[in-house]
């Protein structure tokens, strides 16, 4: 049984919005529900939920073809909670859920079309495995992206990150958090706070969110 959590309006609005959270976090990750509070508070329904693995209590993330099927259910929800066709929802998530909704909406077979990504924090490769590039599927993105990185994300530099990106067939949009690590942390000499951040993620996701046609 996966567990979800609705959050917004339940009539009025045009769209809608799936997070997804990182490998190490759930549901309720600090960046999943400030960009969700965000979202409500402009009448945009968003919806998150935990992968199997979460929900079951253990800590290693599920094998992928569990975490494909469990972003495709997740999808198939919010689809039916909100009335839309998948082609009015926006999927992503944090590192390895923005990664999973990418995949399923770039799958080579069987592709779910949306109105967009959003990719918090893409994960470009494993710790310690910057020669295994997860960008293959980039080039089957038609649809508008929109990467909200740190710059000092040691899983996608930015260089890195701008060249994989522009495989994307869709408009890529970017928003670089200064300082910010992986997890948005940023450094203690840029006078901001991890709520400094989070907050930047949430404006960039929502006024990205609100001009897509």
């Amino acid at each position: 049984m996966t567990t979800f959590v609705y959050q917004g309006p339940k009539r009025g609005f045009d769209r809608a919005v799936l997070l997804a959270h990182g490998a190490g976090t759930d549901l309720d990750a600090a960046a999943l529900r400030t960009v969700a509070d965000a979202l409500a508070d402009v009448k945009v329904p968003s919806l998150r939920f935990n992968y199997p693995y979460r929900d079951t209590g253990r800590g290693a993330p599920d094998r992928p073809p569990v975490l494909l099927e469990a972003t495709r259910a997740a999808v198939a929800e919010l689809a039916r909670r909100t009335k839309l066709p998948t082609e009015r929802l926006v999927i992503g998530g944090r590192s390895m859920g923005g990664r999973y909704c990418s995949l399923v909406a770039g799958a080579e077979d069987d592709p779910v079309p949306v109105r967009g990504l959003i990719l918090l924090g893409y994960p470009l490769h494993a710790a310690g495995k910057p020669e295994k590039v997860r960008d293959d599927h980039f080039r089957r993105l038609t649809m508008p992206v929109l990467f909200v990185s740190g710059t000092r994300d040691s899983l996608a530099a930015k260089p890195e990150l701008q060249r994989s990106a522009r495989k994307v067939k869709g408009t890529v949009s970017w928003c670089w958090l200064d300082t910010a690590d992986h997890g948005f942390t940023p450094l203690k000499s840029s006078g901001r706070t991890l709520d400094d951040v989070l907050a930047t993620v949430a404006d960039a996701s929502v006024t990205w969110v609100e001009q897509l046609p």
